[in-house]
């Protein structure tokens, strides 16, 4: 089969393409605004894969049939899309828009900050969430969720996936997420930045459980949206601790101011998932960490 990826050179979209490559041939298209040219050049050595620097803003090429398209085109952590949040908004909406009239069946990468900042936990996708649409996310947060709205509008045949929290090797070492800043910190001899005081949840789901959810949400004509995750709920505190658990040493913690609209809360309501593909995620967080760790090595 032959597929065509966006956003293929940042995490996630490597990941798929190592996976998708196993038995597939791989178109991926980034602008590499975000994503990394090292990614590229690993993928290139297979012969099945190619690359087209492309911005998913403008028509994409014309570039032959594809089964799929996994649109993954868009910058993720919030140091990230708010560089440029007009560019993110746009391509999160006229991107969105070029991808689906490629016209190819499409599985779109939404994301759990479609739900803001929760009033309740776990999420399920029935829940509307609660955003502010005019605050430092919001370029983000309203990208994403005008771009669900676009695709149930549009009628054309394509899969919305809500992506929580996801972690795992090919992580830019420079993400700006937890995860990244705790092992980069805790590598570095640093002490780990705590915003609040630390009694925010997440949930972490490691990289290769997330790939298996996509692979087995596109075999189905299900439109979505589904969650895609780990619902194992912790605060960002028992992060720090499990990280101590796998390092083997204490590390010291600095505290630091909570930014706007940061999710208190933040845990998928995997019921559809389970139901639909009989989906859980595997990895526990030691055992992801320890990856994660030797791959930032």
């Amino acid at each position: 089969m032959r597929y065509l990826v966006t956003g293929a050179a940042g995490f996630i979209g490597t990941n798929l393409c190592l996976k998708l490559l196993e038995k597939n041939e791989v178109v991926a298209m980034d602008n590499l605004s975000t994503g990394r040219q090292e990614n590229v050049d690993l993928l290139s050595e297979n012969k099945n894969f190619e690359f087209v620097m492309h911005d998913i803003v403008n028509p994409l090429p014309d570039l032959g049939e594809f089964d799929r398209i996994f649109n993954l085109a868009c910058p993720a952590s919030p140091p990230k899309y708010q560089q440029d949040p007009i560019q993110t908004l746009r391509t999160s909406v006229w991107g969105v828009w070029n991808v689906l009239n490629y016209g190819a069946p499409v599985i779109h990468a939404s994301t759990s900050e479609v739900y803001g900042d929760p009033a309740v936990s776990p999420q399920r996708e029935g829940y509307f969430g609660n955003v502010n649409p005019v605050g430092p996310r919001s370029c983000y947060d309203e990208g994403k969720r005008a771009a669900e709205t676009l695709i149930k509008d549009s009628k054309k045949t394509a899969t919305i996936i809500r992506i929580f929290n996801t972690y795992g090797p090919y992580m830019a070492m420079d993400d700006g997420r937890v995860v990244t800043n705790f092992i980069n910190n805790a590598l570095s001899g640093k002490p780990l930045t705590i915003y609040g005081d630390g009694k925010q949840t997440r949930s972490f789901c490691y990289v290769d459980d997330l790939i298996d959810g996509i692979m087995a949400i596109s075999g189905l004509k299900e439109t979505g949206p589904i969650n895609l995750g780990n619902d194992n709920e912790i605060t960002v505190l028992e992060l720090a601790d499990t990280l101590e658990q796998v390092l083997g040493k204490k590390l010291e913690k600095e505290f630091m101011p909570l930014p706007q609209d940061d999710p208190k809360s933040r845990c998928p309501d995997l019921s559809l998932a389970k139901k639909l593909i009989s989906w859980k995620p595997e990895t526990d967080l030691r055992t992801g960490l320890k990856k994660t760790i030797d791959s930032f090595r």
